[in-house]
């Protein structure tokens, strides 16, 4: 019996020292593509060998941390289908015995984990860190400057714990409820957290309608358009004469300094007609199979995948109302690969994982459309590390969210695993409910709005109504000029 035990304790240090050395090579890659990521678009100006250059180095690795937890986060619900299908085919195959139901547990607890210390402790001392200068009178350096910030995180976690003690109060006046909030472990940041997902699950709500109509002009820009009835050679030759003629102007502008910022105007000008310069003649050097068929062919991909993830939501809100259980829940089994979530097979979950993927990238171009968040733009080789600190915020707001959106709108049966399914305002019927029908409706609205703008502005130009300016979308404002491939808008 004895060596049945020491045998059983051995398999479960060796089980645990394999979970161990996985997550942390799947943290590992995560990490240099972030580090990568944030250096492509860090401003090199910031790289000093001085106090404030320490400040931001520190600041980007804390960033860069803060960024592979999101994609861990993106990666949970993919990776969980996939594990759950492999065991599926290959129950018994020795080299996969490492992928189990307690590393996959293990997984999810260690991103809700980290999500946690990153969007309360580590952003927050990133930022206060890099504003901080020390306090008056103190000796200035690092050590007065992480003082300054560990005091401003003191102050804003009390902030923090007064606003939610008084928000339960107020919600749930509960004396169960009021004491719970003393346990800062067990209850305050698992209630904070689930806020904090609420509050995400309706910033994608938001997102990602946009996104998801948007995505049809970021792709256009990116590939080469079919050429219709159109003479590139003429709106070339037209650029050109455009590019000479402010060419002459500056030259005769330069050496008068009373022009000086007229100048600038006209070198912004003369930028965007050489931008437009190199499109149309990367449009002519195109092959045919490029213009004619590639565009076509991810354009329709976009629109399929839009309509099918309408279709799940439309169909999950019919689950809904039939049937309760169909509510979003938490799983707290260890194991996994007893059962298929899908009915399709490993068909549907792969069409699951690209639909998931769709979205999250919907929601982050959804996300920087919106005029409010325009600001948080990253721009390569030019953006400070407050704007990048505003952009992993956003990002792990966004990506936490997102297996709980997933799993609430019906695009996968897959279970949340860990402190996701502890949300409270999962078990609420209305809410999920609500959420459903707001997301079907305004992607829908978005997508008819997106596709009827050229018949909108044609209307308006027939009744004479163009100049009253009615229709405000992001396009419309370039309706007179050309687009990113040198097509105008017409009908």
């Amino acid at each position: 019996m004895e060596e049945d035990d020491v045998t059983i304790r051995e398999q479960n240090f060796h089980s645990q020292v394999r979970e161990y050395i996985v997550c942390f090579l799947l943290f590992a890659v995560l990490y240099i593509v972030s580090y990568c990521v944030i250096s492509r678009y860090k401003r090199k100006s910031d790289d000093q060998e001085d106090e404030d250059a320490i400040v931001n180095r520190i600041s980007m690795y804390l960033c860069t941390f803060t960024l592979a937890v999101s994609g861990g986060a993106v990666l949970l619900l993919p990776f969980s289908i996939i594990s759950n299908e492999i065991l599926l085919s290959l129950p018994k195959n020795y080299y996969i015995q490492w992928l189990n139901g307690s590393l996959i547990h293990g997984l999810w607890n260690l991103v809700s984990l980290f999500s946690n210390l990153c969007l309360f402790v580590l952003m927050p001392f990133a930022y206060f860190f890099l504003e901080s200068e020390g306090f008056a009178g103190s000796k200035k350096g690092i050590k007065a400057r992480i003082l300054e910030t560990f005091v401003m995180l003191f102050l804003l976690g009390l902030l923090i714990l007064g606003i939610v003690w008084v928000a339960s109060a107020l919600i749930d006046n509960d004396a169960a409820s009021m004491e719970s909030l003393y346990d800062l472990w067990e209850f305050y940041l698992p209630y904070l957290y689930s806020c904090i997902s609420l509050m995400g699950g309706l910033l994608l709500l938001m997102c990602t309608p946009v996104g998801l109509s948007r995505m049809f002009t970021v792709m256009g820009q990116l590939l080469v358009k079919p050429t219709i009835l159109e003479d590139l050679d003429e709106q070339i030759y037209c650029i050109q004469l455009q590019e000479e003629a402010l060419e002459r102007r500056l030259n005769g502008t330069t050496s008068n300094s009373y022009f000086h910022g007229n100048s600038q105007h006209l070198y912004k000008d003369l930028d965007s007609i050489r931008n437009q310069r190199n499109k149309l003649e990367r449009r002519k050097k195109a092959s045919a199979w490029e213009k004619n068929l590639l565009y076509p062919i991810v354009m329709l991909i976009l629109l399929a995948g839009t309509t099918i993830s309408v279709l799940l939501v439309a169909l999950n809100i019919v689950y809904l109302l039939v049937d309760e259980t169909a509510l979003p829940k938490g799983s707290k089994e260890r194991d996994i690969g007893n059962a298929s979530l899908s009915t399709f097979g490993v068909a549907q979950a792969v069409i699951e994982i690209i639909l998931m993927f769709y979205l999250m990238v919907s929601s982050v171009v959804g996300f920087y459309s919106l005029w409010i968040f325009q600001e948080l733009t990253p721009r390569k080789d030019d953006t400070t590390m407050t704007t990048i600190i505003g952009c992993c915020v956003s990002i792990l707001v966004l990506s936490s969210a997102l297996p709980v959106m997933s799993r609430t709108l019906g695009i996968t049966r897959f279970d949340l695993l860990g402190d996701f399914g502890r949300f409270n305002w999962l078990g609420n019927f209305y809410i999920v409910v609500s959420y459903n029908l707001l997301f079907a409706v305004v992607t829908t609205w978005c997508l008819v709005r997106k596709f009827t703008s050229a018949v909108r502005e044609e209307l308006l130009k027939a009744l004479g109504l163009d100049k009253l300016n009615l229709s405000n979308s992001t396009t419309d404002a370039e309706s007179g000029k050309h687009s990113a491939n040198g097509h105008q808008k017409t009908l």
